[in-house]
């Protein structure tokens, strides 16, 4: 098997094992990104010798981390030192900041290395979308905003990939790419060096192609409770299972996918039940939207002030407040969100153990002129809920179908454990390898 073809959980170990090299590794990515960005369009840059040089260095140098090596994919809203951040944007297609963000640094500093910038929707919001295809089939979507993270990962270009959500950018890429993602708990992973669009919501997450490789990056963000996290036996988890207000939108395999799902993990000794949130949680979905678009108007009226005639229109309308969003009506909203946060949090412990719920509305849909809607992931974002997004089978046009876990704020490390228990009876139809 190409090396590029191993979880990067795997390639960890080979690494560690002396069993394989850094540079061997980097080069089998870049051989597949070679053969397969004509096709998948999922890189805005890369620069091939840099990356081989990097990883003969990290091979000279003793193993700092577990992520020694790895090579990773930045979503192109997140500052790199050494390449550029064009948020695919005309505005700043030059643009070179000279210092990575903050979550760039802590994966570098533990012995990774930066692959290159993954395409993006424009400022991750709006305007331009990515010119990214889905790799399983290039007349449908791979998601967004983090369309080139999320195909790069599902197509083993690249083992390890950032992304970032304010609404759904960062779980349906996870659902539509058949990979494994997490958003965790806002504000666990700093956002500095990242483009703002909600100080709300925008959250970093990452994906990877196992829980355990989502597990390798969290130990290095030190999660809350991640050193000390301990495995967690299926049978006995109690799991909720949760329509959420927004079960209409589902599509009918979705719908499907979460119950067989359901049967499926009370076959192996879950306890699985039926968890619906409460009347009240139903004015989420609409509490987001209001608090993003209400706080788009500060993050973009530099851009709208400086470069207005290349300024897509739909920026120009979010600092025109085109919405008419008010201060009375923005308080209203944060108000809906300090009251169901601690009342989402207060429902697991003596009854449930986690929710199961839809990451996407199902396949990814034809056409480039969609992301896809977010609607199954905008509330548990407002809650500030960290998200662990599990493959979970096909859906009709043989597209993949994700499931996402969610549990209570700065639980993290307790839901990764429990996400990788139930994982291999969620993953039915594993991504083929080479």
């Amino acid at each position: 098997m190409d090396p590029c073809f191993l979880t990067a959980s795997e390639a960890s170990a080979f690494i560690a094992q002396g069993k394989l090299t850094v540079e061997a590794l980097v080069r089998s990515c870049l051989s597949r990104i070679a053969e397969r960005e004509p096709t998948v369009h999922a890189w805005l840059y890369v620069d091939p010798d840099r990356a081989i040089r990097l990883a003969r260095e990290l091979d000279k140098l003793p193993r700092r981390s577990p992520l020694h090596g790895l090579p990773f994919g930045v979503k192109d809203v997140i500052d790199t030192a050494d390449m550029p951040t064009t948020q695919n944007s005309p505005l700043y297609q030059e643009m070179q900041v000279g210092r990575d963000a903050a979550c760039v640094a802590v994966v570098r500093n533990s012995g990774a290395i930066i692959l290159g910038k993954t395409d993006t929707v424009e400022f991750a919001s709006g305007g331009r979308k990515a010119a990214t295809r889905h790799p399983m089939n290039g007349a449908h979507t791979p998601g967004g905003s983090s369309s080139g993270s999320g195909a790069a990962v599902g197509d083993f270009q690249v083992p390890l990939a950032f992304g970032t959500q304010t609404g759904g950018s960062h779980i349906r890429p996870a659902s539509f790419n058949g990979i494994y993602g997490i958003k965790p708990t806002h504000g666990a992973v700093s956002r500095e060096g990242a483009k703002m669009y909600s100080h709300t919501l925008d959250t970093i997450g990452w994906y990877g192609r196992s829980v355990d490789d989502l597990i390798l990056v969290a130990e290095a963000f030190r999660l809350p409770g991640i050193d000390s996290m301990s495995p967690v036996e299926l049978r006995g988890l109690r799991i909720g299972l949760c329509e959420s207000p927004q079960w209409g939108h589902a599509e009918p395999a979705m719908q499907e996918a979460l119950y067989a799902a359901g049967r499926r993990l009370e076959a192996a000794g879950a306890v699985v039940t039926d968890a619906p949130l409460p009347a009240g949680f139903a004015k989420l979905a609409d509490a987001q939207e209001i608090i993003m678009h209400g706080e788009g108007r500060a993050a973009f009226l530099p851009e709208y002030l400086g470069a207005y005639e290349k300024l897509g229109q739909d920026f120009r309308d979010k600092v025109e407040n085109v919405m008419q969003i008010t201060p009375a009506s923005l308080l209203a909203q944060y108000a809906v969100a300090d009251a169901l946060r601690p009342q989402f949090d207060g429902i697991f412990g003596d009854t449930l153990d986690l929710v199961l719920t839809p990451g996407a509305a199902g396949e990814a849909p034809l056409g480039l002129h969609t992301t896809g809607d977010h609607i199954f992931n905008k509330s548990w974002t407002l809650l500030h809920a960290p998200c662990v997004g599990i493959p979970a089978g096909r859906g009709p046009q043989g597209l993949p179908l994700g499931l996402q876990v969610v549990g209570p704020r700065f639980g993290d490390a307790r839901l990764l454990a429990m996400a990788k228990a139930i994982a291999p009876v969620l993953d039915i139809t594993p991504l083929a390898r080479g």
